[in-house]
């Protein structure tokens, strides 16, 4: 089988997957979520990940929320990607084959989290059968070492997979060492797609030449965003680490209250028309006091557009 070619450059944003304050699926709210991030030039997403506590989901509810979302962007025409690992390796082949099917563009795989390959070969070997699954789909590991402990050098894995699994065309990398970063864009002659994950090294990833972002403020902060990476690549990083500042003070204040997620989920229903609702257990909801924290320091920082 000929490897899958595959380009991207740009956002595709993580979204939030929402629920009802019984922590029930809300999907109606999927259609208007993508126009608001279409509307606001976010041309792809990713369903699923940890921003969208996939892992806290069902395998059923897993497909459900991706089902919807691959019937929204049959209007918006946006990139959609399905991040389907974080399950029993029998589930994860199940959400890539139910992937393929639906039309995603692209699927997204943590390793396994509980037998961690410690080499890249054991990653490898991990990856064929998801790949095998989902033949017709390009397929991405995705590298987020603070979660899941898995440490194998991105650049070293990237040089060894070469065309081992004809599905495969890259990774999300979300972690703060650009030495590897940087490692795994000139693997392999950078044949591989490389998406940055880390929302507050954005402008320093435009730096050392990356072009592709998977970033959980731009759900919030698309403008902003957009000024980071359209001033990164042209190459006026003075202009471009000013946004980053910006947006860097943005993700403290919020973040610095709780789990990534439960801050941020709240200020997307404060700072969009889009109200993801709840967290869902075991991430516990912050209290409304921090919210309030968060609000406060946003709007400090010039984000008037925070609702009281």
């Amino acid at each position: 089988m000929p490897r899958l070619s595959y380009f991207f450059e740009g956002f595709c944003v993580p979204v939030f997957s929402p629920f009802t304050e019984s922590f029930q699926l809300n999907l109606k709210i999927i259609p208007a979520y993508a126009k608001y991030l279409l509307d606001n030039g976010i041309k792809g997403v990713l369903v699923n990940g940890t921003t969208g506590e996939g892992m806290s989901m069902a395998v059923t509810e897993r497909k459900q929320v991706a089902e919807a979302w691959a019937e929204a962007v049959k209007v918006t025409k946006q990139h959609l990607m399905i991040q389907i690992g974080g399950a029993s390796l029998p589930d994860v082949v199940e959400l890539a084959k139910h992937a393929e099917k639906i039309n995603a563009e692209s699927i997204l795989c943590l390793p396994e989290l509980y037998y961690k390959p410690t080499e890249s070969k054991q990653l490898i070997d991990y990856l064929k059968i998801v790949g095998n699954a989902a033949p017709k789909t390009p397929l991405l590991y995705y590298h987020i070492p603070m979660f899941t402990k898995v440490n194998i050098p991105m650049g070293q894995f990237l040089e060894q997979i070469g065309d081992a699994v004809p599905t495969f065309v890259g990774i999300k990398y979300t972690s703060p060492n650009l030495e590897e970063g940087g490692a795994a864009l000139r693997a392999n002659n950078g044949k591989f797609t490389i998406f940055l994950g880390s929302d507050q090294i954005m402008s320093a990833g435009c730096a050392i030449g990356m072009k592709a972002f998977i970033p959980t403020s731009v759900n919030m902060f698309s403008k902003l965003g957009l000024e980071i990476i359209d001033a990164g690549m042209q190459g006026d990083f003075l202009k471009a680490k000013k946004f980053q500042d910006l947006l860097s003070q943005a993700v403290v204040a919020i973040s610095k209250h709780g789990h990534w997620v439960a801050t941020m989920k709240p200020i997307m229903a404060r700072l969009s028309p889009i109200d993801p609702g709840p967290v869902r257990p075991p991430i516990q909801s912050i209290s409304p006091t921090a919210i309030e924290l968060i609000e406060r320091d946003l709007r400090a920082l010039g984000f008037s557009n925070v609702n009281n």
